[in-house]
């Protein structure tokens, strides 16, 4: 499970790299597009940080369900704020519902290599689906 970290790191800089990209082009968003991509970076920033950080420290639900809401929060409050301050608070909500929920769904997943697979390729799709749909705006 050494490579745990690293997965973080990399899910993180994407998450970075999207964000820069948009912020380039934020004007060219429409507000339900705004409003889609915050609820999706930081739901699904919060969901693969939570299950990735739950694997690799299993015995530690407390600090790792503050810290993945947290982490949620700030993802999606960072890519609401790109909008406007509905979308920011959207964001906000939902990457703190997510990162709640995520470190439960991961302990629930019993450390399964197919799950992290399956949030890890559905994050990353999902981070493909919105670079493409706000590079076709």
């Amino acid at each position: 499970m050494g490579h745990l970290g690293f997965l973080l790191y990399g899910n993180l800089v994407l998450i970075l790299f999207l964000y820069l990209y948009l912020n380039k082009i934020r004007k060219l968003i429409g507000f339900q597009l705004g409003m889609n991509i915050s609820m999706l970076a930081g739901g699904f920033g919060a969901i693969a940080t939570g299950v990735i950080l739950i694997y690799q420290f299993p015995l530690k639900f407390v600090i790792i369900t503050m810290m993945t809401a947290v982490i949620g929060m700030l993802i999606g409050g960072l890519f609401g704020a790109l909008f406007d301050y509905q979308t920011l608070l959207t964001g906000y909500i939902n990457g703190l519902m997510m990162g709640i929920m995520a470190p439960m769904v991961g302990a629930a997943a019993n450390t399964s290599i197919l799950f992290l697979s399956f949030v890890e390729a559905v994050f990353l799709l999902s981070l493909l689906l919105v670079l493409l749909s706000a590079k076709n705006t």
